[in-house]
């Protein structure tokens, strides 16, 4: 019919060809309960018991009751791997404090272990990686130069301070607070006054309280606060009303106490000249011990540099004091730590910073008022959007402040709990029994720092509120070159 048709000059439509269909490989293919009878495929002449359930995940943990959930949110630093879910472990202090899930009411970081550990390992890494959310770091006092790789990584030069050298920091700056002082009102005015004041009374009570007679600290009571606040507020010109205030050191305050005009032993209600000279002659003997002994030259003078607010990480390194002794280190991290709060005072919304102080037992072994210095830092962390981080070798070096049962040891024992999360790196026995009793751990978590944390760097166990985490840091080697810390044991070898 086709062929007649198309005799005649017309054509039938055709039928298109039809196409095999091909099958896509499979990704799956089907394999019996005993395996493949093939080498190296798994075979099994016995048959495995096994059998397949189904669930929900609220359903899961009462079968398997011994895995835990990550339990914190996925955000900010990941520091390395949760050992108890097999999960990343992420660190976001000031989220915690955000977030009503999880118990932490402040941002503070406490990190104990055994020199080795891998404490600032976790440090480093964690001020690195935090970088990425906009935070900047700032050193308060590295006594071994711990930091200078991590800054000349970031293409910073850190601030070496030591005898001979040119840099000086006065800790009796103002800082932000006094810019524009002339352009204030009056209760702005007695606001920022009643926070320099305080801060400086607060700097001066825990350098005269960190000096000896014999084996007793200098004491200071209120009658030696009046009269340094008095003298204080005469240096700068806030008793007279001046519209520019002027910066003060202590050398002049030294000098105020030693030379006292009528205005001020009048304001100190001294019957005379001569009472008040007696009566303040332990404060300015503690005072002059300050401005003529091994620091003499660094912090009694004007501040000569300038750090730049904006660059990724600043320290400021105490190497060149070592020789001098603990006690020296300690009286420089006390007047550093003044010096930072005070730039600090006035941050701009979003410009987050991460405080680290470095080897402050040194400074806490200074003394009652040395304690009470470093508590005020730590309480205003959270009003100042800083995450403050304290690193130290065990938690007893802050009882060595005072006598058992002292007000010193009561204040040091109370501050480890201004900080919500403490990072607790491998200790000895005798140490894991202490951090057991201070932070009421029980017998596993014990194990796990005396034991497990003992076995590897960079092994601890985060306590996040009243939560416990087995971390294990995972570094990179770009990490692992710039955080490393035993180059002069390595040279000795």
């Amino acid at each position: 019919m086709a062929r007649l048709l198309a005799d005649f000059g017309h054509d039938l439509p055709t039928v298109p060809a039809q196409v095999a269909a091909t099958k896509e490989p499979r990704l799956f293919h089907h394999a019996s309960p005993r395996g493949r009878p093939r080498a190296g495929r798994g075979w099994s002449p016995a048959r495995a018991p096994v059998r397949a359930y189904r669930m929900t995940s609220d359903q899961a943990p009462v079968f398997w009751p011994f895995i835990s959930a990550p339990g914190l949110p996925p955000t900010g630093a990941q520091m390395g791997i949760n050992e108890l879910s097999g999960a990343s472990f992420y660190a976001d202090p000031m989220g915690w404090v955000t977030d009503e899930h999880v118990p932490v009411t402040n941002p503070n970081i406490f990190v104990y272990g055994k020199p080795g550990r891998g404490k600032s390992g976790t440090v480093k890494a964690f001020c690195l990686r935090m970088m990425d959310f906009g935070y900047r770091t700032l050193v308060l006092g590295d006594p071994k130069d711990e930091y200078e790789k991590l800054c000349r990584a970031l293409g910073v030069e850190p601030v070496t301070i030591g005898i001979g050298l040119s840099a000086r920091i006065n800790p009796l700056a103002f800082g932000p607070l006094g810019q524009h002082w002339g352009d204030l009102d009056g209760p702005e005015t007695k606001r920022r006054a009643q926070i320099v004041f305080g801060r400086w009374l607060t700097l001066v009570r825990g350098l005269v309280g960190s000096q000896r007679i014999g084996a007793a600290r200098v004491p200071f009571g209120p009658t030696d606060a009046q009269a340094v606040g008095a003298a204080l507020r005469h240096l700068t010109g806030y008793t007279q009303g001046n519209s520019r205030l002027v910066e003060t050191t202590i050398p002049a305050l030294w000098e105020a106490l030693a030379n006292p005009t009528k205005e001020l032993v009048t304001e100190c209600a001294y019957g005379s000249r001569r009472q008040f000279l007696d009566e303040t002659r332990l404060l300015r003997d503690a005072l002059s011990q300050l401005t003529t002994g091994h620091l003499a030259g660094m912090f009694d003078q004007a501040t000569n540099i300038a750090l730049d607010w904006r660059a990724p990480i600043q320290s400021l390194s105490l190497r060149h004091l070592e020789p001098l002794g603990d006690e020296a280190m300690g009286i420089a991290l006390t007047c550093l730590n003044s010096w930072g709060r005070g730039m600090r005072e006035m941050a701009e919304p979003g410009d987050l910073r991460i405080c680290v102080r470095d080897e402050s037992w040194k400074q806490l072994r200074l003394g009652p008022e040395a304690v009470k210095s470093f508590d005020s830092d730590l309480r205003l962390s959270r009003s100042a959007g800083d995450i403050q981080i304290a690193v130290a070798h065990k938690p007893s070096d802050p009882m060595s402040a005072g006598d058992v049962g002292s007000q010193a040891v009561a204040i040091a024992r109370d501050m480890i709990h201004l900080a919500d999360i403490q990072v607790l790196h491998g200790q000895d026995a005798a140490v894991g029994d202490e951090l057991a009793a201070l932070l009421d751990l029980g017998p596993m978590a014990r194990t796990l720092i005396t034991g497990w944390a003992m076995g590897g760097t960079g092994r601890a166990l985060w306590r996040v509120g009243d939560g416990l985490y087995k971390v294990q840091t995972v570094l990179h080697p770009a990490e692992a070159r710039i955080t490393y810390t035993n180059d002069a044991i390595d040279g000795a070898l």
